[in-house]
Order: C-alpha cells, then structure tokens, then sequence
C-alpha cells in the first residue's frame, strides 16, 4: 500500500483524485513496463489500442497506488513499481492485451507485467494466455455463423427440392387433344 502523509500537498490530492476519475471510467488494466520506448513507438501504441476502444497512460506509480486502493482494486500495487504504464479497457480486454504483447514482440522494449481483468489479477502468463482467446465481437461472430451454416444448407437444400418439383412439372409435356376436323 502507499504511503499516505499526514497532510498531502493539494497538487497531490488533484493528482490523485485526476488518477481516480481516470481508472473509474474503465474496468480493466493491463499493466506493462515501457522503459526505452521512444515517443513515437509510444504514440503509435496509444494509436493501436484507442482503435480498440482502449487508453494508454502513465500515471505516477505512489498516486496509481492510492487511486487504486480508494477504488477497492486490491493486488495490483505489485505490478505499479518502475516506469509503468496503464493499458486501460472497457470492454474486449484480450484485444487490447494482444496489441500490447504483438507491440512487445515488435519493439522488444515493452513488457506486460500483468493486469486486473474482470475483478480478477492477472500475472503475465496469465494476460498473454488471455490474449490469445477471441474477442467478443470474434465470439458472437463464429456463434452465428455456426448458427447459420445449418440454416442456410436446410433452406438451400428446400429451395433445391421446389426448384425439382416445379421443373418436373413444367417439364412434362402437355397431352394435346386432336382437333376435330
């Protein structure tokens, strides 16, 4: 836990409380070491995750800690110690950890030190594990087309049969009956 003085300076609080409207609006972080980034790979990051609908953002490690624990977010006072930055989410927290250790993979310079994703701490096995999972979207998308391939083939399939009968029975030939003479 940070250490609290007895009378804190009000920049702090500001900075503190600035910390907490930040992390209130997101559910879950991933926590990553971004030491000998450039700012540009950094600024291409933060591009890559807001596409995911996602915020990077470094917040002193001593006011992360005390925002965090305000907010009863318990266990990640372990992950906020170096430079540290915080990969913020709302929704597909894979997603984003996925552009995070893709990035990683890239530069050679990020590393993943873990995350709190769904109430529930991630080590960095764990988050990079969860990358890998689909995304909602992902999920919802192979439910439906599972949903649908059996649909499609059934109606194909009775289409195939109409389109059999009508042709029988357009094809066959019509009995004339002779004209009276």
């Amino acid at each position: 836990m940070a250490i609290m003085a007895k009378k804190l300076q009000p920049a702090k609080t500001a900075a503190i409380e600035e910390a907490k409207k930040s992390f209130s609006d997101y559910n879950d972080f991933i926590f990553a070491d971004y030491r000998g980034l450039t700012v540009e790979q950094i600024t291409t990051l933060r591009d890559k995750l807001r596409e995911k609908e996602a915020v990077l953002k470094v917040v002193k490690n001593n006011f992360a800690r005390v925002a965090f624990g305000e907010m009863n977010v318990e266990g990640v006072a372990d992950y906020l110690s170096g430079p540290t930055a915080i990969a913020m989410v709302k929704e597909d927290s894979n997603e984003a950890a996925k552009i995070l250790f893709d990035f990683a993979k890239d530069t050679g310079k990020l590393t993943v030190k873990g995350g709190y994703v769904g109430k529930e701490i991630y080590d960095a096995a764990k988050i990079e594990a969860f990358s890998k999972v689909p995304g909602k979207k992902q999920l919802i998308a192979m439910l439906m087309s599972a949903i649908n391939g059996p649909a499609q083939k059934l109606a194909a399939t009775l289409q195939a049969y109409v389109d059999k009968k009508s042709q029988e029975s357009g094809d066959a030939p019509v009995a004339e009956t002779p004209a009276a003479e």
